[in-house]
């Protein structure tokens, strides 16, 4: 199917002359065409919560309006489980166009707002700390997952861990919004949080 007679650093993985990961099924192009497409809506997503943040931050009342008042912060809390929601349908629809399609743009704008409008309730210094730590993380995480899986590493392994991390941290989210537990826990919070999700980036990029 492949010619795997050729030298490893001669070829383009791209082109089809040997699969891109070792116990891939599909061709290369297909492989390539889907990683491009999820990056492309990566990118989308991320320029759809820099562009909200920058209102929340530069619209002094907008932020006002969230941080101070109670409607503001409950219409914070109703879009932060939009996204959580519409995933039950984009789950069972994710194959049927255009609804799929329109079900990513309202997750995706959903949660663009919620990360968005996160600003309201922190520094520039720490959203920007925030920026360059998550562009870091899943640039590495991104080329090192491709490194291992040409390699044979699979990493199908981790999905009913991060299933299960998913839930134990939506969870505890909800909690922290009716309870909260104090700055340690926030603190802890966040550091589940990055690691889960730095999983769902191998997980992700290698299936």
């Amino acid at each position: 199917m492949w010619n795997r007679n050729q030298p490893y650093g001669k070829t383009d993985v791209e082109t089809g002359s040997r699969p891109l990961y070792p116990m891939m099924l599909e061709s290369p192009e297909l492989r390539w065409s889907f990683i491009r497409k999820v990056y492309v809506i990566i990118a989308l997503q991320l320029l759809a919560t820099i562009a909200v943040g920058a209102v929340v931050v530069t619209v002094r009342p907008i932020s006002t309006f969230f941080a101070t008042t109670g409607a503001g912060l409950a219409l914070y809390i109703v879009l932060i489980f939009v996204p959580f929601i519409t995933l039950c349908p984009l789950y069972y629809y994710y194959q049927t166009h255009p609804i799929n399609y329109l079900l990513l743009a309202v997750f995706t704008l959903s949660l663009s707002f919620v990360v968005g409008l996160s600003c309201a309730f922190t520094s520039e210094k720490v959203i920007l700390e925030a920026v360059i730590l998550t562009a870091v993380v899943v640039i590495a995480l991104t080329l090192y997952t491709f490194w291992a899986a040409s390699r044979g590493y699979d990493f199908n392994f981790l999905g009913p861990f991060l299933f299960g991390a998913i839930l134990v941290l939506m969870v505890f989210g909800m909690i922290q919004i009716f309870f909260p537990l104090g700055k340690l826990s926030t603190m802890i919070y966040g550091c589940l949080a990055a690691i889960i999700f730095c999983g769902y980036i191998l997980y992700d990029t290698d299936t």
